[in-house]
Parts: structure tokens; sequence; C-alpha cells
């Protein structure tokens, strides 16, 4: 592939867009985008009020997902008007979704960020013992935790990632989307910069 970026709406969908929609190059489907940027369940770091919305599916057992942690971290500090939804999509084995279900577990009581940059920051592989590993190192309630894992709500998000991800046809992790544009694999700063800027153009703020 010359680029890395993927175009997100189909034919069949076009016909249907909104009028502003339609004068886009290759505009995403409302529905679509309200499933990508408004699903409940998803945590959202940064701006919840921002005036353009940044997807990231990731797994933790994507290396090039670990290097994008600080860069993003960045991206959220220097950018008061960008809001970040994260989409656990655990693509790596059993590992990945025992580590995606603990994370979202700790999204009610407030320690998602904790976690997820906990984990994210791990050399080793996230497996069962790794990941109540760090629970502990942070303090949390393993037995609690537990018991959160299986939640509707756990279980909603991971099934919407992957039916999101197969629907706009990812190719794995991470793929950042912003506006009517999805880019796969690791990303420097100013690349990050530049899809949100796009983004921004895209959807007219």
């Amino acid at each position: 592939m010359p680029t890395r970026r993927t175009l997100l709406a189909s034919a069949a969908a076009f016909a249907a867009l909104p009028a502003l929609a339609q004068q886009r190059d290759n505009p995403m489907p409302e529905d679509m985008r309200r499933a990508l940027e408004r699903e409940p369940t998803a945590p959202v770091l940064g701006n919840p009020q921002g005036n353009i919305t940044l997807t990231e599916f990731f797994d933790y057992n994507c290396p090039h997902c670990k290097t994008m942690l600080p860069l993003m971290s960045e991206l959220v500090r220097s950018d008061p008007q960008l809001r970040v939804v994260y989409r656990e999509w655990p693509v790596f084995g059993p590992g990945s979704e025992f580590a995606a279900r603990a994370s979202l577990a700790t999204l009610p009581i407030g320690q998602y960020w904790r976690f997820h940059a906990a984990l994210l920051s791990m050399r080793s592989r996230a497996e069962p013992a790794t990941v109540m590993r760090v629970a502990r190192d942070l303090g949390l309630d393993e037995a609690d935790l537990r018991r959160r894992m299986d939640a509707p709500e756990i279980e909603r998000h991971i099934t919407m990632s992957h039916l999101l991800a197969d629907h706009m046809g990812l190719m794995g992790t991470p793929t950042f989307i912003c506006g009517d544009e999805a880019t796969f694999g690791a990303m420097t700063l100013e690349e990050l910069r530049a899809l949100v800027a796009r983004g921004r153009q895209t959807m007219g703020v």
C-alpha cells in the first residue's frame, strides 16, 4: 500500500448520507460515526465536549500500541479541544481479551486511565497473572475486579469493537480514526496531529 489510510464509506451507504456529507470525498455513514464515537461503553480521554474525536483501536499485547502511549498522552495535553475514544480490540489472543476485560472493569471505579497506562507500560505479555499483578500494584481489589469483568457493558464493548472493525475492514492495531480517515500502524506525534487536523477540516470545525 502506498499509504496507510483507509476509506470508511461504502458505496451502498453513500446515497443515504446527508447532503453535507456527500460533498466530501469519502464520507463515513452517520450511523457508523455514532457507533464509533458515541457508543456509551467506550472510555473517553481529553475533552468530552471537544470539537473533534480521534478513535484508537488497540490491544494490550500490541507492541506498537505500547509505543503510542506517551504520544497519545502528549497529543491530549497539547490539544484542549480533542476528544479521544478508546476501543479495546483484543486481537492477540486470550491474554489480550483478559486484559481488555480487566481494564474496562476499572472504568466504573475511576481507575481506567491508571490501569490502561500501567498495562501498556508492561514489558511482559498481558496474561491473567501479569494483569492481576498490575491491579494489585495499583492497590485494586482483585476479587472485585474479577467480578466486574463479566459485566454486560464489557461484553458489549468488546463485541462492538469486533463488529466495527469487521465492518470497516480494519487491518489491525493500532488503528486511528478521525473524520473520514483511518490510519493503521504506529505514528509520530506530528502524524497524529496532522490526522486530527485533517479530521477537523473534513468535519468543518
